[in-house]
């Protein structure tokens, strides 16, 4: 199918497979937009290239008022809660309501709607180039004529393909050559309402807690073609109408433009595709899995850029983090290093607690410098966790205390509003501190040996607009601390390549925060996604005893926290689930209550993306614990090197995730080799047939019983689609399916 962009008389014309994209030049309508599936129109009506609101600043100069620490700056100070049996947060002091903080107020100037509907503007320029990896893309140039404030403004608008992908790409910007101060908001990069015959809505990443999904599908009523709208604009700053309109939140979204500065808005893309609807014998097949399972993920890797390698994750993972929290030492942390060795996990994440404190019991700071106390020598410390043959993760923040150097280099890092957390106080991504945390980082990296780096708490939604810090106003703060934050990692990633970080939903927004999304997997390799799941290892914060009561409910409780991540990892499944951690897998026998059928539907449920985030104290664990779980991460290890079975999931034409009945999922790679997957739960028939619609046409493959150790025959792609494999297991089990090439 074409992919291509020309330009004849008055019109663009951008082809990219399934999608046919149309934007107006002529002079009486510039930037009026219109999308085709074929000769089928997807929009209910025309639309604006983009809507974009200009305010002018009165008196005309830099809105920052000069707030510093040392005057009277407001102070938030937050306290950690139990929230519905998870982490949250109590809020409480000056301007939690996020009211402006700057010294001008703003008049508003006009709408781009009506600049180019008066005829406000100058000549438009178009370009076309190919890239390096043969993208093409189109600029369109339209310069702002009047009114006088906007005089030296202009709009570009860009839209780029990508051979062999039905995508269109599209972002702004918005650059100030004129004298005047100017504010933009209200900003939607792709305003479109969709189409009556494309409203059924499938959320591919969730929407939730403040943030719409960044992964949203709009399907005809057959279920047989549609669209993906997909958003690189991260967190809470990003709106997905539910007319298919894609921009910033303007609860939380604007920016200020100088004389000679510019914005550059975040991506949007439009992802087209069709295919026939079929069913099986467990469900039914529909193109849009089957797209998200395969070429929309290729897409996300090879063009968009996931920074996570699975291959190279240190996993499986332990933290300290449940029945320990900020009461670890050396002797802890050599106790439970020497038992997760023994367990198979190939990493170890110390979480927070190390750092030096006041207060031992304050573990808010995340500086580079240990506890002295607690730590007399943290370098032998993490030496030992190295030397049994794990890599080592450590825990850090966004939070310092006055013992910490960044305080005594940066006293100026801090962000104002001041954000009180504990001792400790919350630092400013949108400030060259965030150059001073990338060196922290790679600091722990080269001198203490940590290659994994979980970074946490939240501080970047109550703004900054301290003294000589980047932003203008604290609506606009919100976006340049995640800017900062993303540029931190970029960073890292670059001066530590081997570095794996993990950014938690606490950062990214509020405890709990945001869930998982396109802009978090650019620049992260992991995310931390809410909410923080104890289930099993109560009690939280206390080291366990073996002997305890309610054997049954903690029975329960290991299992309810499997079924929890396996809906949690699903409920994410447009993106790439080897980005997800899942916080956690309970590592906790209290008197028997984890047997080893309950550590293997641990080990099956984390498998929907990859084995993280174990926690709890290893010592509650007998040796037949220790024992099964070597054997079964050994297991995972040696079907990762075999079939590299991390990077895939599939789950078209199959049961969804359930406890009640059954269900399955894959992760083969593309010759059809790697896993399947297969839960039943506490209901549902003694045998089910296991249809596996993954495998390639025209070979032969052997089916292997892991977990029994029965060979289950050789079976044609064919019958392996039309589920020939029948498999018998008793309530609340598993069996794991190894699929190789007969």
């Amino acid at each position: 199918m074409p992919h291509d962009i020309t330009r004849a008389g008055d019109e663009v014309k951008i082809e990219a497979g399934l999608l046919v994209k149309r934007i107006s030049t002529a002079r009486q309508s510039p930037g009026i937009t219109t999308l085709y599936m074929g000769p089928e129109a997807l929009l209910e009506k025309e639309a604006s290239i983009a809507s974009i609101d200009f305010h002018a600043a009165q008196p005309d100069e830099d809105p920052r008022r000069n707030l510093s620490s040392t005057g009277n700056a407001p102070v938030i100070t937050q306290t950690n809660v139990e929230a519905r049996g998870s982490d949250g947060l109590s809020v409480s002091g000056d301007n939690v309501d996020r009211q402006p903080l700057e010294r001008v107020t703003w008049r508003p100037i006009a709408g781009l709607d009506a600049l180019l509907r008066d005829g406000n503007f100058g000549e438009i320029h178009i370009t076309i180039v190919v890239g390096d990896r043969g993208e093409k893309r189109v600029g369109i140039s339209i310069p702002i004529t009047k009114p006088a404030e906007l005089a030296g403004v202009s709009f570009e608008t860009f839209h780029e393909i990508y051979e062999n992908h039905p995508v269109i790409r599209k972002w702004h910007v918005i650059k100030n050559d004129g004298d005047h101060w100017i504010k933009i908001n209200n900003l939607l990069i792709e305003p479109i309402t969709v189409g009556e015959n494309h409203r059924h809505r499938v959320n591919l990443t969730p929407d939730e807690r403040g943030a719409a999904s960044s992964i949203i599908a709009f399907e005809d009523a057959t279920r047989q073609e549609g669209i993906m709208l997909c958003s690189e604009v991260p967190s809470a700053l990003r709106s997905m109408a539910s007319t298919g309109s894609m921009g910033y939140n303007e609860a939380f979204f604007e920016w200020v433009l100088g004389p000679g500065e510019s914005f550059e808005t975040d991506p949007v893309f439009i992802y087209g595709y069709r295919g026939t609807v079929t069913r099986t014998c467990s469900s039914t097949s529909v193109p849009l899995d089957r797209v998200v399972e395969g070429p929309f993920k290729t897409f996300m890797e090879e063009i968009i850029g996931i920074r996570c390698v699975p291959d190279r994750m240190p996993v499986p993972l332990w933290c300290t983090w449940s029945n320990f929290q900020a009461a670890i030492d050396d002797a802890i942390i050599r106790d439970q290093a020497c038992i997760a060795s023994r367990a198979g996990f190939r990493g170890f994440q110390i979480d927070a607690g190390w750092s030096n404190s006041e207060d031992p019991a304050d573990w808010t700071s995340g500086g580079r410098e240990p506890h002295p106390g607690k730590f007399p020598d943290f370098q032998a410390t993490c030496k030992v966790v190295r030397d049994l043959g794990m890599r080592l993760g450590l825990w850090t923040s966004c939070f310092r205390n006055r013992k910490s150097p960044d305080l005594r280099d940066m006293p100026a890092g801090t962000s104002i509003p001041i954000v009180r957390r504990g001792e400790c106080f919350g630092m400013s991504f949108a400030s060259e501190w965030r150059h001073y945390y990338a060196k922290d980082v790679i600091s722990m990296h080269d001198v203490l040996g940590a290659t994994y780096f979980k970074q946490d708490l939240t501080n970047i939604k109550f703004g900054d607009i301290a003294a000589g810090h980047d932003s203008r106003t604290r609506k606009e703060s919100y976006l340049r601390g995640i800017r900062g934050f993303f540029e931190a990692q970029d960073i890292i990633h670059e001066k530590a390549p081997d570095a794996c970080t993990l950014l938690s939903h606490e950062l990214y927004w509020g405890t709990p925060g945001t869930p998982c999304d396109i802009a978090a997997v650019k620049h992260s390799w992991s995310f931390h996604i809410p909410p923080n799941d104890y289930s099993g290892a109560f009690p939280r914060r206390e080291r366990i005893a073996r002997k305890e009561t309610w054997l049954k409910l903690n029975r329960w409780q290991l299992l309810a926290g499997c079924f929890n991540a396996r809906r949690r990892f699903f409920a994410h499944r447009g993106l790439p689930l080897y980005c997800i951690e899942y916080y956690g897998a309970a590592t906790i026998n209290k008197d028997g209550s984890l047997v080893p059928r309950i550590q293997d539907r641990q080990v099956c449920s984390w498998l929907m993306g990859i084995p993280s985030v174990y926690a709890g104290d290893l010592s509650s664990l007998t040796e037949e614990n220790i024992q099964h779980y070597k054997k079964r991460f050994d297991m995972v290890a040696a079907l990762q090197e075999k079939h590299g079975i991390y990077k895939h999931f599939q789950f078209s034409g199959v049961p969804a995730p359930t406890d009640t009945g059954w269900h399955w999922w894959g992760k083969l790679n593309p010759e059809g080799c790697g896993i399947v997957i297969v839960l039943r739960g506490f209901l549902g028939s003694p045998s089910k047939r296991i249809n596996v619609p993954w495998v390639p046409a025209g070979k032969n493959y052997k089916v292997v019983a892991l977990f029994s150790g029965r060979v289950l025959g050789t079976f044609t792609s064919d019958e392996l689609r039309e589920g020939k494999v029948r498999l018998s297991l008793p309530r609340l089990s598993q069996e794991m399916l190894e699929i190789s090439i007969a």
